[in-house]
């Protein structure tokens, strides 16, 4: 018997945003999303629109940084019979400070969402796909990936090791089928946090000056589909405007 397929996304947070639209747009190409975070009101909202729009859903509290929290959710995801196809690692947490302000709890933090939930979550998400041969991890990176920019060095650090995480996971996992995926959003999401944190910028950048949601996810779905003959590991997505 074939099991039904599923995709799993931690780090969901409001419903506009990206972790939200990843799992909207994967329920509607037919798979049975599982959305993790640790607010429960936030996923309850982006579960409700999900099955308003005839998707199916789970959704499970958990806290990235907490190995028994990620266990958990992918434990609820096989005692549901159901195999993981994509698993897409969202957490995307930024404390700006001048490094000679950046308390060592603030770094630490930082590093434990940014990096050790990936480490987490990306070993259980393999162990899920590994039997298979088959799967597609995601991590979804920033700019500071690729470069550190005051005020932003500890979040760089921790992006940074992201980063290498998923190149090492990629190197060691690829020729077993799973496809590991790094993707760096070099420039402003337009969703519920850019609008209501920064709504001047927002303004500023006019139209098509953010990295619109649903394009975000479209381009995701796209490298999921790929042939293993021609994998994209690390891809940059940034507005036609942004400057590189």
């Amino acid at each position: 018997m074939v099991q039904p397929c599923s995709a799993v996304i931690i780090g969901v947070g409001p419903e506009q945003g990206l972790g939200a639209t990843l799992a909207k747009y994967f329920a509607l190409k037919g798979l049975h999303v599982f959305i993790a975070g640790r607010s429960e009101d936030k996923l309850q909202q982006v579960a409700d629109v999900i099955r308003q729009k005839g998707g199916a859903v789970t959704s499970v509290i958990a806290d990235a940084t907490v190995e028994r929290d990620v266990a958990h959710l992918f434990k609820m995801v096989e005692l549901g019979g159901f195999q993981v196809e994509i698993a897409a690692y969202n957490v995307d947490s930024n404390i700006p400070a001048p490094l000679l302000e950046t308390e060592e709890k603030t770094f630490a933090v930082l590093w434990e969402q940014n990096c050790l939930g990936a480490f987490l979550f990306g070993k259980a998400a393999v162990n899920a796909m590994k039997e298979r041969h088959q799967g597609t991890l995601f991590f979804t990176g920033a700019t500071a990936s690729l470069r550190a920019k005051p005020p932003f060095t500890a979040f760089a650090s921790a992006k940074a090791g992201l980063r290498a995480l998923a190149q090492g996971m990629a190197r060691e996992f690829s020729p077993q089928g799973i496809h590991v995926v790094h993707a760096v959003i070099d420039g402003v999401i337009d969703g519920d946090r850019a609008r209501q944190q920064f709504p001047d910028y927002v303004k500023a950048k006019g139209k098509d000056g953010l990295l619109k949601l649903s394009a975000i996810a479209r381009t995701y779905w796209a490298i999921h589909k790929q042939h293993p003959s021609a994998w994209t590991h690390e891809l940059d997505l940034r507005p036609f405007k942004e400057p590189f």
